[in-house]
């Protein structure tokens, strides 16, 4: 679809959360109007709220609501010209807390989100925020071998990365309400001849984010550093995942979005890709080199569903919307530790870690 810059809005849930924001400000900045759905609960949420109605003003609308409600997703969506949707609790962690709370919001809220499309505004398309996490642990120990610092998968079909054609196995109950979501949302293509796009989302980080232990890691690591505060490494840190600095995934969302009348019912795969993967203990590493901090860490043991190597095959978006990440990650972390810097560090502590 061609973007209309009328007032007809563009809809995103989730819009206050980290890739949200990023995709409401890049919309707003390019004239478009864009409605924000948000329940604000989130860490960081109402400062980023606060930070995109300091810059567009009235062309962000911002609406506090809950996707498990369908009453004002049904009207936020009525009039879109389309729907980013984005709302979602983020945590495996949270998830094996809380299962039933986790499968509200991922996948009963991402089914409130497609009915509410059906049967008001059918021709509106929706990108769907997924994970690479429903491709499940993936490669098991066997499966890969150490070196140096990162584990490197024995599988030579897997020297792209991984395909949107890998199969599904949902682990954890972040897994499980999350790829029950990706495939409500292409079922919704095939049945109900919804135009849905599913984006499977690997490690993306950058301004914006507040990360936490439980989400959002490179941010995490990094705020750690600058803080001088102990960190927890769960696993033994030769994990390796592939990033994507943020504005490079708004690319990639907007790009489908250009396309998403043809691109109806498809898959893909949003990361990095091979040249912007890294193991947890490289990224350490590289966070003292650009910092001079040392991370003070120590380990505990591997979380469910944690994936020992897992890079992204980005091949088929590149092919469809010619797409190709413009930040290499020791770029993208120097704008990341910038922002933290300025956001986190207080004026008295910013002479040292900037030295």
């Amino acid at each position: 679809m061609s973007i209309d810059k009328t007032d007809r809005p563009i809809l995103i849930t989730g819009g206050c959360g980290f890739i949200g924001c990023n995709l409401a400000d890049r919309l707003a900045s390019q004239g478009c109007a864009v409605k924000v759905l948000d329940t604000l609960a989130r860490g960081g949420a109402r400062e980023n709220a606060q930070w995109l109605k300091s810059r567009h003003g009235n062309r962000i609308e911002l609406i506090i609501a809950d996707v498990r409600e369908p009453a004002p997703v049904m009207v936020a969506a009525r009039d879109a010209q389309a729907i980013l949707h984005l709302a979602a609790q983020v945590a495996v962690t949270d998830s094996l807390v809380d299962p039933v709370g986790d499968f509200e919001i991922n996948a009963r809220g991402t089914l409130n989100v497609l009915e509410a499309v059906r049967l008001s505004n059918i021709d509106a398309p929706i990108l769907f925020a997924s994970t690479n996490k429903v491709y499940g642990r993936l490669i098991d120990d066997r499966g890969v071998f150490r070196e140096a610092e990162r584990y490197v998968p024995a599988d030579p079909q897997l020297a792209h990365g991984v395909s949107e054609e890998s199969p599904l196995d949902f682990y954890s109950p972040y897994g499980c309400s999350k790829g029950s979501a990706d495939q409500y949302v292409r079922d919704y293509a095939r049945v109900f001849g919804l135009r849905t796009v599913v984006m499977r989302m690997s490690c993306i980080y950058g301004p914006r984010q507040f990360g936490t232990e439980d989400q959002g890691w490179i941010a995490h690591f990094l705020l750690s550093a600058l803080r001088k505060q102990p960190l927890t490494i769960f696993g033994d840190g030769y994990q390796v995942r592939d990033a994507l600095y943020v504005s490079d995934a708004v690319d990639a969302w907007l790009g489908v979005l250009d396309r998403a009348m043809e691109l109806g019912g498809r898959i893909f795969n949003l990361g990095g890709g091979l040249s912007n993967s890294i193991s947890l203990r490289e990224l350490m590493n590289l966070i003292a080199d650009q910092t001079g901090a040392n991370l003070d860490y120590s380990f505990a043991d591997w979380r469910p569903g944690d994936q020992p190597w897992y890079v992204s095959d980005t091949r088929a978006l590149s092919k469809a919307v010619g797409w190709h990440p413009r930040f290499r990650l020791h770029e993208g972390l120097t704008l990341l530790n910038e922002w933290l810097t300025e956001r986190f560090v207080s004026p008295s502590d910013k002479h040292e870690v900037l030295a």
